[in-house]
C-alpha cells in the first residue's frame, strides 16, 4: 500500500460524490482557465484523446469521453435528448468517474452538467485569453442558455468587458435571461445579429444549424469562440467568417470529425485543413495568431478538459 499514489491511498473503499453546487464551488472559474493553460504548456497532447463515441439511441445520443494523465483517468457519459425541453427536463444530462491513474481506483463522481458547463466556457475563455485583444471590452453572445451565462462569467474574467450584448430568437427567454444581470458588472442589453460589427468579442452558445451572422461585418481586431456544436451537419458560423480568420480548434483530428463550422468550410473550399492551428501550439507560443485578421476559436468539447476539470474539483475537497 505504501507504493500507491496518495490519490490511491486515499480512495480504498472510499469514492466521493460531488453534485452540482460542490461541482460549482470546487471549479472558480480563473482558476479553471488556468489549469487548462497550464496543462497544454506542461505538455499534454489533445490529439492523444480517444475519439468520442456517440451512440444513438430512440430518444437522442449517449456520449462517452474517456481520457487519460500521469495522475488520473475518467470518463464522462452524458446524454443528449433533445425533446426533454417539452418536458421540463434538461436537454443534456451526465457524470464523469475520476479514477487513480496507476491503480484505476474510483476517486469521484461528479456532476456531469455542472463539470461540462464550467469547463467548456473555461476552454473558450483560455482560447480568447491567448487570441483577443488585450483592450476587448465589448461582447456579442449568441444563446441564452447556461453556456451563454457561462461564457459570460468566463470571458469576464479574461476581459475587462464593459458592455454585453445578448441575441436570442425567443423573447421570453431573453427577458428572462437579462433579468438576471443587474446594475453592476458590464452593460448587458438585447441585440441584433448586426451588433457583431462592434464587437471585440463573440460568443456563439447556441443549438443553431447554420450560421447566425455575417462573417464580412466582423471587424479584424475580433475574436469569435463557437461552442454550440460537435456534430458535421451544425454550424454557428459562415464560411466568409472562416476565411477571413485564424482557425483555432482544440485538437485538428477532432474538428475535422466532429466540427460542422470546420468540416462544412473545408468541403466548400474556405478553409485548408493544414491552416488549422491547434490550442497547444497556442498555449506554448509556438504559434501566435495574425493580428490583421478576425480570430475563430472553434471548440467540440474534448475528454481531456473534462478530466483537466475534474481534477482540479478533486484536488480542491482535498485541501
Amino acid at each position: 500500500m505504501d507504493d500507491l499514489p496518495l490519490e490511491g491511498r486515499m480512495s480504498q473503499g472510499t469514492t466521493a460524490f460531488m453534485d452540482a453546487d460542490e461541482v460549482r464551488a470546487a471549479l472558480p472559474m480563473g482558476t479553471l482557465i488556468t489549469a487548462l493553460q497550464e496543462a497544454l504548456r506542461a505538455g499534454l497532447d489533445p490529439e492523444a484523446d480517444p475519439a468520442r463515441a456517440v451512440v444513438p439511441v430512440e430518444h437522442g445520443q449517449l456520449l462517452l469521453m474517456p481520457s487519460h494523465s500521469f495522475r488520473h483517468a475518467g470518463v464522462k457519459i452524458a446524454t443528449v435528448a433533445p425533446g426533454n425541453a417539452t418536458l421540463g427536463l434538461p436537454r443534456i444530462q451526465g457524470s464523469y468517474l475520476l479514477l487513480d491513474a496507476r491503480t484505476l481506483t474510483p476517486l469521484a463522481v461528479l456532476d456531469g452538467v455542472a463539470l461540462t458547463a464550467i469547463r467548456t466556457a473555461a476552454v473558450s475563455a483560455a482560447a480568447a485569453d491567448l487570441l483577443a485583444v488585450p483592450e476587448a471590452e465589448r461582447l456579442v453572445v449568441f444563446g441564452t442558455g447556461p453556456q451563454a451565462h457561462s461564457h459570460i462569467e468566463a470571458l469576464c474574467t479574461v476581459r475587462e468587458l464593459r458592455h454585453i450584448t445578448v441575441v436570442g430568437r425567443d423573447p421570453a427567454r431573453l427577458a428572462n435571461f437579462l433579468r438576471q444581470y443587474g446594475d453592476s458588472g458590464p452593460a448587458v442589453e438585447a441585440g441584433t445579429p448586426d451588433a457583431v460589427d462592434r464587437a471585440d468579442l463573440v460568443a456563439c452558445c447556441t443549438t443553431a444549424r447554420t450560421p447566425l451572422f455575417d462573417g464580412s461585418a466582423l471587424p479584424a481586431h475580433a475574436t469569435v469562440v463557437a461552442v454550440g456544436s460537435h456534430e458535421p451537419e451544425a454550424r454557428e458560423v459562415d464560411d466568409e467568417t472562416v476565411r477571413r480568420s485564424t482557425v483555432v480548434v482544440e485538437a485538428r483530428g477532432a474538428a475535422l470529425r466532429e466540427a460542422g463550422d470546420v468540416i462544412q468550410a473545408v468541403a466548400s473550399g474556405a478553409l485548408d485543413p493544414d491552416w488549422l492551428v491547434g490550442l497547444a501550439d497556442l498555449a506554448r507560443g509556438t504559434v501566435v495568431a495574425d493580428g490583421s485578421r478576425p480570430r475563430l476559436f472553434k471548440s467540440v468539447g474534448m475528454a481531456w478538459e473534462d478530466l483537466v476539470a475534474a481534477g482540479v474539483a478533486y484536488d480542491s475537497r482535498k485541501g
